[in-house]
């Protein structure tokens, strides 16, 4: 007797997992683009304001020293001697001086 009801129960619940999991995919794929995309990678071949806050992770008008403040963070997360990577240093670098005003179009050192 308890044989069949637990079946029932066991068929029930996965009916409503079903059920709840289809609504939450109809609700993922609905939405808005900008949203579900991530950025696509890769570095332009002359940084841009844009790309310099993105990669800081803060506002193209941002004040210097919240400018300064995201450097470090991210410097601090990526530092070469803490097993982070030059290139990724570098850029980190390039965009700060960006933002900051002080990029005379060098450019990274790669």
């Amino acid at each position: 007797m308890t044989s069949p009801l637990m079946a029932g129960i066991a068929v029930a619940a996965a009916a409503y997992a079903g059920k709840y999991g289809i609504q939450a995919w109809q609700a993922f794929k609905a939405r808005p683009a900008t949203m579900r995309k991530f950025y696509e990678g890769g570095f332009q071949p002359t940084m841009t304001r844009r790309e310099a806050a993105q990669i800081l992770g803060v506002r193209e008008r941002t004040p210097m020293d919240k400018v300064k403040e995201a450097h470090r963070r991210v410097m601090v997360a990526n530092h070469p001697d803490a097993g982070g990577s030059h290139y990724i240093a570098s850029k980190i670098n390039e965009a700060k001086d960006m933002l900051l005003g002080k990029n005379k179009g060098g450019g990274s050192a790669f």
